[in-house]
């Protein structure tokens, strides 16, 4: 079987940007994303200085996670090696964009789908080069079949010492480089800081977006020789925002709830006055897990594709299990609550252990979903899956103690005690998170964001202080209007954890 890559051989690139207008032209790529870009580095201090040229695209990989992390196969890899997408399948749920580590997907502003380099497959097709390599005017751009060992790729990859980007990822990229310079294939050594052409919209760990705005006319630094990005497309925007965040904090509600019905109903060792509270948390819990549905939706590009999650699934997504997860969830959870208003105590006890089962469950799989978005270190932590469980418990505790104040539950279960609990365990969680942050340099920029600027105040204002440390005191006074303000104050600081987890690793450079 062939196994198509490129080589760039940066001996003989001049930053021409043939191969980007070639790329272009060929595939009428929309302006403001590219498929095929030149970066330009420059070392050094004049006259002794040199401009590094850097071709970036598509890496074509070989455990490719843009494949799969893709719910519904519109990204798949051909016979060939090549990573190619269907267009007509895919639903813009920008799952893809977060997976690549190499920043090579957009979302196609004319068609709201996804699109990348797709190794001019139609090219291939009928004998002919891919557009970059046959206009590039100093066969800077090789393509081949890497296991032909006649090819004059895998001449190359084995005469000279090769680089990849990013090899600690594990994709195994199928683009290579001859003297490819480090500051140039680490997105981290050089700065998007707005000192250059078209880099003025990316964020950085030290520089908030005011800042970004006043700098952008402001010369190219020259005097100490390090690295600088002097030439690169437009940052990418970021793909997953507030509806994201939100579906994350609404699902820790819809889990939470039903947890906190059983908690409380079990507690009560099954008392009848009980069941009205069980019944009024489930309904909350069902309330939010639409919410929750309704906020996925409505991130999607293509939301009317929606239903391809269910009717063309790839199953190795958790976007696909997850989908699953939630729609088990919400069956398990309406049965029970028939059983509970029907009086049906022993199948309600038996669907109340399914349900605990797939609440956790609904709790905890976007971890794994993150997890599977690779090109976001700081969504790489294991804890991340114990961080939304926490959230779950407290979100749980926090609604059952606000059904509890305005509804009475004659004393039964102990929400405030509940939820004081879950507020220490959700604190100690999120610090235990803070300090296994993955050991790379993205990870703890993104950190640093979260910790310090720019939304350090977000974090220890809204997300600890008014949400952790606020709290508790408010509950150890017990009255039932300090109760609903700490029980309001937690679920406020959920969504904002939330946003901040979501928003500060996509402002991190992937190219």
């Amino acid at each position: 079987m062939p196994n198509l890559g490129f080589l760039i051989d940066n001996r003989k690139c001049i930053g021409c940007h043939a191969c980007s207008v070639a790329c272009k032209s060929e595939h009428e790529v929309p302006l403001g994303v590219d498929r095929t870009w030149v970066k330009y580095v420059e070392k050094g201090v004049f006259p002794n200085n040199r401009r590094h040229f850097t071709v970036m695209r598509c890496n074509h990989c070989e455990d490719a996670p843009c494949v799969t992390i893709c719910p519904v196969t519109a990204l798949f890899q051909a016979d060939s090696g090549i990573v190619d997408f269907e267009s007509d399948r895919c639903i813009g749920c920008k799952a893809c964009l977060q997976a690549c580590p190499y920043d090579a997907l957009y979302i196609d502003p004319e068609t709201d789908t996804a699109a990348k380099c797709n190794f001019c497959s139609d090219r291939l097709d009928v004998g002919l080069e891919p557009s970059c390599v046959a206009v590039c005017p100093e066969q800077a751009i090789v393509m081949g079949d890497l296991n032909d060992p006649a090819s004059q790729i895998s001449t190359l990859v084995n005469k000279h010492a090769v680089t990849v980007r990013k090899p600690e990822k594990g994709t195994r990229p199928n683009l290579f480089y001859i003297e490819g310079d480090e500051s140039a294939l680490v997105p981290s050594r050089t700065e998007t800081d707005g000192r250059t052409m078209w880099s003025n919209g990316a964020a950085t760990a030290d520089t908030t977006d005011d800042e970004q705005v006043r700098t952008v006319s402001l010369p190219i630094a020259t005097d100490d020789g390090s690295p600088r990005r002097v030439y690169d497309v437009r940052p990418r925007p970021a793909a997953w925002g507030w509806s994201v965040a939100g579906y994350v904090w609404a699902k820790s509600i819809a889990a939470g709830a039903f947890l906190a019905a059983l908690v409380g109903h079990w507690s009560s060792a099954g008392a009848t006055e009980s069941v009205g509270m069980s019944v009024a948390l489930g309904g909350v819990a069902l309330a939010f897990l639409a919410l929750t549905l309704v906020l996925l939706v409505v991130d999607l590009k293509k939301p009317g594709r929606f239903l391809y999650v269910l009717l063309r699934p790839q199953w190795r997504s958790w976007l696909v299990r997850g989908a699953y997860v939630l729609m088990a969830y919400g069956g398990v959870l309406v049965l029970w609550m028939v059983a509970h208003m029907a009086g049906l105590r022993t199948m309600a006890t038996v669907l109340g252990g399914l349900g605990a089962v797939l609440a956790v469950l609904a709790a905890v799989y976007t971890a794994f979903l993150f997890a599977q978005a690779k090109g976001r270190d700081f969504w790489q932590n294991p804890l991340l899956a114990v961080h939304l469980l926490g959230h779950a418990f407290v979100a749980g505790a926090a609604v059952w103690l606000l059904a509890d104040t305005v509804k009475g539950s004659d004393g039964l279960g102990s929400p405030g005690a509940w939820l004081a609990g879950g507020i220490v365990v959700s604190a100690i969680g999120l610090l235990a998170e803070i300090f296994t942050t993955p050991a790379t340099d993205d990870a703890h920029r993104a950190l640093r964001m979260i910790v310090k600027r720019p939304f350090g105040p977000w974090f220890w204002g809204g997300g600890i202080v008014a949400g952790h440390l606020l709290p508790l005191l408010l509950l150890t006074i017990g009255l039932a209007a300090t109760n609903v303000l700490a029980a309001l104050l937690v679920v406020a600081a959920i969504f904002v954890i939330e946003m901040l987890w979501v928003a500060a690793p996509q402002r991190v450079p992937l190219s």
